[in-house]
């Protein structure tokens, strides 16, 4: 059953008003990351399955929805792409971050690509909430994630090599999107080609939009313009950090 977990705050940053979506199908874990996040005065509720967690998603807006890579009925990987393709879903354009106390290098990197905006290991401590809370909830995600980068590519020399290849294209699809009319086929194969580039990079927003925007082309009714934008924010947002 789902609970509301509140606890006084003892650490300097407060996420007041954030309302945050635990869930995960092992009790000390869950009991853990709840009354850590309640310290820091997010709102929070838990669950112990994908399925229930699911529901709650569509129903309630979370801004931060924190979801473990293996549970009954659906894991994290599930959960994200089901709410990302429900047009009605409440949290479809929440924050995702997925848990888990096993994760390879690829495994990160296939998530970060899937669209979530950060990969939690666990056992944790408190410090690494603060850190998520803080840098998730208040403050966008940066453009380039070095880490994720390395794990992905393997060192910096290739990582920067792969980079100023997406550099090129991103420039190319930028110019396309700007002096033509959206072919919906089309632009859906760039953007699957464009995922692979950006986990390899760690190119985690531009991600992120990227997944959106491949949900929203994926459904011939559904209007484009809004996650279009957001694709466009990001994609300069990456650019700029790029050429810095």
């Amino acid at each position: 059953m789902a609970a509301t977990v509140t606890a006084p705050s003892s650490f300097p940053f407060h996420a007041t008003g954030v309302d945050v979506l635990v869930a995960d199908d092992d009790p000390a874990s869950r009991r853990f990351l709840a009354d850590g996040m309640g310290r820091l005065d997010a709102r929070v509720v838990t669950c112990a399955d994908g399925i229930e967690a699911l529901a709650l998603a569509r129903d309630r807006a979370f801004d931060l929805l924190l979801l473990d890579c293996r549970m009954p009925g659906a894991g994290a990987l599930q959960i994200l792409s089901t709410l990302r393709s429900d047009a009605r879903a409440r949290s479809r354009h929440a924050i995702a971050v997925a848990s888990s106390a096993e994760m390879a290098p690829s495994e990160r990197s296939a998530l970060l690509m899937a669209g979530f905006a950060e990969v939690l290991v666990k056992p944790c401590k408190l410090v690494d909430l603060q850190r998520l809370l803080g840098s998730l909830a208040n403050h966008p995600a940066p453009p380039l994630d070095d880490q994720a980068g390395l794990l992905a590519s393997g060192d910096p020399v290739t990582m920067q090599a792969l980079r100023g290849l997406l550099r090129g294209e991103l420039e190319r699809l930028k110019d396309e999107l700007a002096n033509m009319d959206v072919d919906r086929i089309a632009l859906a194969e760039r953007l699957h080609r464009l995922r692979s580039s950006c986990g390899f990079c760690g190119a985690a927003m531009l991600s992120t939009e990227t997944v959106a925007l491949q949900e929203a082309l994926a459904h011939a009714s559904m209007d484009i313009a809004p996650s279009l934008q957001r694709f466009n924010r990001a994609l300069d947002a990456t650019l700029l950090a790029l050429d810095a």
